[in-house]
Order: structure tokens, then sequence, then C-alpha cells
């Protein structure tokens, strides 16, 4: 196992931290909700995820080169897990690997989203899309349970439909700005069926279809979110607050889209300062 005290992961683990707090999210990541024994596992993971991430969507690589530094970055994630790890980020994952008995299979799985980022850019129908969202998303929720200690089988289920549905959220809510990349997640079938168009979309046309289209994408998120709340009472109170301010803010994200009549393509639907103090207060007691 690794020397947690020694200088060399300290120093690494302050890397993480670092880089872990220097990017907005819309939910939380590794808050202070969250106890201190678990936060710089957190953050190990979330800087290897983002660093991926990064080398998938930004700059301006072209995809063969993206497709390098990911191929690279897995070599260095099997490295990691032989103990041999050099870069920053992957001594400090080892430590969490090592402390924590992380399995390398969620790791490996957020790596095949990230590639899918390079080389996919629409999904013709739901279950592609979920395809996505059980490599993008739902390893991020098998990780944290396992890092808690709640990873039995009952809770990952409940985990990747949570997990799912937060990424559908920020799917809906990012609508324009992926368009722009081009990349379109609103699955094809889906906006055929409604009687809208690619072309509309790319030149944010809104109208009746386009609404009936996402209402129908958001009223699915909402079942799926709905499903998975039973995971908030299935943990401790350790994790509890986190999820219950999670759930709350993916739902808050899905209402603030209703609010805007559904046109995400005029307008962005985000969390704000004006937001915190009541999803505090929801989460607190317990809604």
């Amino acid at each position: 196992m690794t020397d947690h005290s020694s200088p060399r992961v300290r120093e690494a683990i302050a890397y993480c931290e670092r880089l872990t707090r220097s990017h907005y999210e819309n939910f939380p990541v590794a808050s202070r909700l969250l106890p201190a024994r678990v936060r710089p596992a957190i953050y190990s993971i979330y800087a290897f995820a983002r660093t991926a991430d990064d080398f998938a969507d930004e700059g301006s690589a072209t995809s063969e080169e993206r497709l390098e530094k990911l191929d690279s970055w897995g070599g260095k994630l099997e490295e990691c897990y032989r103990g041999a790890a050099t870069d920053p980020i992957f001594i400090a994952l080892a430590e969490t690997v090592a402390s924590r008995g992380i399995p390398s299979k969620p790791l490996g799985d957020l790596l095949v989203a990230f590639r899918m980022d390079v080389t996919k850019s629409t999904y013709k129908n739901f279950d592609e899309l979920q395809f996505y969202c059980k490599h993008s998303a739902n390893p991020v929720g098998r990780l944290i349970l396992q890092l808690f200690g709640y990873a039995k089988a009952e809770n990952v289920a409940l985990s990747d439909e949570f997990c799912t549905a937060l990424q559908l959220a920020n799917f809906w809510q990012d609508v324009s700005i992926d368009a722009r990349k081009p990349r379109v997640y609103i699955p094809l079938d889906d906006i055929s069926r409604f009687g809208y168009t690619e072309a509309e979309l790319f030149a944010g046309v809104f109208n009746e279809r386009f609404k009936e289209l996402l209402m129908f994408q958001v009223e699915r998120t909402e079942a799926m979110f709905q499903r998975a709340k039973p995971l908030v009472s299935k943990v401790g109170w350790d994790l509890r607050m986190e999820l219950r301010l999670t759930w709350n803010g993916g739902m808050t994200i899905l209402d603030k889209i209703r609010r805007l009549n559904y046109n995400v393509l005029l307008h962005r639907p985000r969390i704000t300062k004006m937001d915190v103090v009541p999803l505090f207060v929801k989460s607190i007691l317990g809604l």
C-alpha cells in the first residue's frame, strides 16, 4: 500500500485538489459535506477524469491526437495498477486504489466514454445514449459507493439510474452548447418522431415541435430521478446529504428548463447563487 504520509503522495494529492477546485461543476465535487477522510480519494478520481475529459474536448488538437492522448492516459492507468505511477495524478490515484480497493473497470469505462466523445457526435436511439451514460456517468457513482463502502448490488443499480439521470439533465441543459460543437445527444429517432430536424437544431430554431421533443426528454429524465431516489435513504449520513444535494440539483435543472418553456436554445438553465440556499434547505429537510 502506498504510504499516505510520504511527501510524494501528499504533493500529488494537493495537486489533484487544486485541479478539482479550479473547475466549475453544476453539482458538488468533493464538497465540504463529505468526510475529510474521503476527499483525497475523490480529488484523485476527479483529476483523472477531468484531465481525460479535457483531452477529448478542449483545445485545438485533431481527433487522432486526442485519441493518442487518451491511449497514453490509459497506459498510465495500467502503470498505476502495476505500482509504477510517475504522473502526480496517478501517484494520488494509486493511493486511492490501494487504500480503498478501487477496481480498474470503472476508470477504464470512463476512458471508453471519452473516446466516444472524439469519435461519435450523434446517437440513433435512447439505447445508444444509455450505453454512453453507462460509461460516462455511471462509473462515477459506482466509484463513490466503493469509496464509502455502500457498493452492494441494489445500491449500484439505483446509482446507475441516478447518474444516468444526472448526465441526461446536463445534456438537456447544454443542448445549444453541444450543437455548436457540433454534437447532438437528443436521440435521432426522437427528433424524427416529433417532426423536428437536426438542421433546425443547428440553426437554433425553437418551435412547438422542439418544445414537445424536449418535454419528452425532461419527463423521461425526471422519472429516472424518481426511481433512483431511494438510494438516498440507503446510504449513511456520511454520504446522504451530498446525495440529497445532488438529486435536488438535478431536479432543479429540470424545473428551470420547464420555466424557460423548454427554450434551452435561447437560454441555458443553470444553478446560480440564488439557488444555493433553497437547495440546502430542501436537502436538510430531506425533500
